[in-house]
């Protein structure tokens, strides 16, 4: 979810490694190179991994209730795990229950120390691996 550095990376090593990949941007202007798009969050599957790669749009909120309301295995944000995510506030604020709000992944990644985005999203994708795979991954960020 929303068309970042980060995603475009994600996208690529997520479909080499035998993903379903599609971005979900509701702003048109940021898609015109995507290699799929996709409007909005309906008819998510309850096998899909829903990644959010910008936590500093205005649209966060929506755009999680909106994925919250969907049977996806799994969603997360990405962001510093130091710091309170503004996820949190956005989900509150429009309503949304805390057992919805918990379903909410973060960290998202495994702590290897990236910082690029190739690295952040090899990071989130051995992530998601970690977890659909039932093992603990060292999600560890102390």
């Amino acid at each position: 979810m929303f068309a970042t550095p980060v995603a475009d990376y994600l996208l690529r090593y997520a479909a080499d490694a035998g993903f379903r990949t599609l971005l979900v941007e509701p702003d048109a202007k940021r898609v015109a190179d995507a290699p799929t798009e996709i409007p909005d969050l309906s008819d998510v599957p309850d096998t899909a991994d829903i990644v959010v790669t910008d936590h500093h749009r205005d649209e966060l909120g929506a755009m999680l209730q909106d994925a919250l309301a969907q049977p996806a295995r799994w969603v997360g944000v990405m962001g510093n795990p130091r710091h309170e995510g503004p996820h949190l506030a956005a989900l509150r604020q429009l309503g949304v229950s805390e057992d919805d709000i918990a379903r909410v992944h973060r960290p998202i990644g495994l702590n290897i120390g990236s910082r690029t985005p190739p690295e952040i999203a090899i990071a989130t994708l051995s992530g998601l691996l970690a977890d659909r795979n039932d093992r603990p991954g060292g999600f560890s960020f102390s």
